[in-house]
């Protein structure tokens, strides 16, 4: 009797990636940053622009006597931070932190993110400031996308030991890295939408980005921009597109010019429907009374 022939066995299913968390309001901000930091094990790498939050600095002590390897990658500038900043160098140094200061002599670096281990990260559009973790319209997603945690480290392990060098290969497609990809990425985006295009900038100003969305607006494409006065009583900090209320991005990265050619800028896109609505929801709330419907007109 012939043997009964096995079935091959069926492929394993592609684990999915846990859902991003993204947060819009203040409530929750400093939450999320001290979760972020209070989950590392063994390696903790944040960019820093400005912080003087001290419940932060405090986590950042906490996982330091945990033994977790603190690195941190230092803007050289911060326009009214230069004191500060050097402060602010002396007591994570005094902590044991291992600090990196970027020395690419023109490109400033205006990233905002942290990485926890091999995940969670955070990409945020917010300092780490009290002021904007608790008084302005800043925008932050948590994610443990494996592709977006291993991209970041890979970055920041770029720019501290090779400022100025080529991008790390490979990065996830989420990541929108400034200066070198940021605005061909974004202008793709803008031409690419269909029915709506949606902003809270309040650093748009670069012409090119201006001229394509009148011309989107003169395509049909509904464009409403906010962040030119205040947002539901809160000074707008942070920066926002949605596109056909399907996609996302959320970041450090401005429509402006010193941010899409001179600055280090990181921002994450977002393709998850809940979330994407979550943010589309804010734009919603807050569009009657801080919105405009057309392009910088």
């Amino acid at each position: 009797m012939p043997a009964a022939r096995r079935r091959p066995p069926e492929a394993a299913a592609p684990r999915r990636q846990p859902a991003d968390q993204v947060i819009v309001t203040p409530r929750g901000r400093r939450e999320a940053v001290l979760d972020v930091i209070g989950a590392a094990r063994t390696r903790l790498i944040l960019s820093v622009f400005r912080c003087d939050d001290f419940a932060v600095l405090d986590a950042l002590a906490d996982a330091l006597r945990r033994k977790v390897r603190v690195e941190v990658l230092f803007t050289p500038r911060a326009k009214g931070w230069q004191r500060r900043l050097e402060d602010l160098w002396n007591v994570l140094e005094g902590m044991g932190a291992t600090l990196h200061r970027y020395a690419d002599p023109v490109v400033k670096y205006h990233a905002k993110y942290i990485v926890a281990d091999r995940g969670p990260a955070l990409v945020a559009s917010l300092n780490l400031t009290k002021r904007c973790l608790t008084g302005t319209v800043d925008f932050l997603v948590v994610t443990r996308d494996r592709a977006v945690v291993s991209g970041l480290i890979a970055l920041f392990d770029a720019d501290r030991a090779n400022p100025g060098g080529p991008l790390p290969r490979g990065l996830s497609r989420r990541l929108i890295i400034g200066p070198e990809h940021a605005r061909e990425q974004l202008t793709a985006l803008i031409e690419g939408a269909t029915r709506s295009i949606a902003l809270v900038d309040p650093k748009l100003t670069d012409p090119a980005m201006l001229a394509l969305l009148r011309a989107r607006e003169r395509d049909g494409v509904s464009v409403r921009t906010l962040g030119r006065g205040p947002i539901g009583g809160l000074d707008p900090h942070g920066k926002l597109l949605i596109v056909d209320n399907q996609t996302a991005v959320v970041g450090s990265v401005s429509l402006s010019a010193l941010s899409l050619e001179f600055r280090r800028e990181v921002a994450i896109r977002i393709d998850d429907p809940r979330s994407v609505r979550k943010l589309s929801a804010f734009v919603r709330a807050h569009a009657a009374r801080g919105g405009r419907r057309t392009a910088g007109r």
